[in-house]
């Protein structure tokens, strides 16, 4: 059902969901040692800290917004990943903004909230955060987080969307990329966020 603000023309439309998308605790909670069996087998050797980045034996690509995705301010990660992660997260924003397109769904993207780590920055984020762990696959350019419980929403966009219509549109195309071996997923419920690995496949 749409419901139109007329003085602003806002319009409040709801998103169809596939049916695919169900209970996302159990469908996405692949464990840390799977993150970080592919992490390990794909990506860089963790480093010390952010004057090593730009030394990495494997090529790592600098991530900045794009239509695709809007990267967050970064509080313990640095904006890196290896170009296998790099080319899952514009997949993952490309078929997100695809399915919004096709149901005229108005201008939103993906808020990426952590992507690559270093030892330094664990250890500042453990001070905080005590289910963070030594070994995160964050450590090797092949993770991101992606928020989903919130959106950037473009300035000046009408068609809106509740924060939980969209989580579910990004879930759609994580079960999607995750059942063609793509990616591994966590649902991080503490973090509002969903936890995702590359494979390189």
């Amino acid at each position: 059902m749409t419901e139109i603000d007329k003085s602003h023309q806002i319009i409040n439309r709801t998103l169809k969901i596939s049916s695919v998308v169900q209970n996302l605790r159990h469908q996405f909670s692949d464990l840390n040692d799977e993150h970080l069996a592919y992490a390990q087998k794909i990506g860089i050797k963790p480093i010390a800290d952010t004057k090593d980045i730009l030394n990495s034996s494997i090529p790592i690509k600098e991530i900045m917004s794009c239509e695709n995705y809007f990267v967050d301010k970064l509080s313990h990660s640095h904006p890196f990943l290896v170009y296998e992660a790099a080319n899952l997260l514009d997949t993952i924003g490309a078929k997100f903004n695809t399915k919004l397109a096709i149901q005229n769904g108005g201008k939103y993207r993906l808020k990426v909230t952590s992507l690559l780590r270093t030892r330094e920055s664990v250890n500042r984020l453990q001070r905080g955060n005590v289910n963070s762990t030594d070994n995160s696959a964050h450590l090797y350019g092949t993770t991101f987080d992606i928020s989903y419980a919130k959106f950037y929403e473009t300035p000046g966009n009408l068609i809106k969307h509740t924060d939980e219509q969209l989580k579910n549109l990004l879930a759609e195309v994580l079960i999607e990329l995750r059942d063609e071996g793509k990616c591994l997923v966590k649902y991080e419920k503490k973090q509002g966020c969903f936890h995702i690995t590359a494979t390189g496949k």
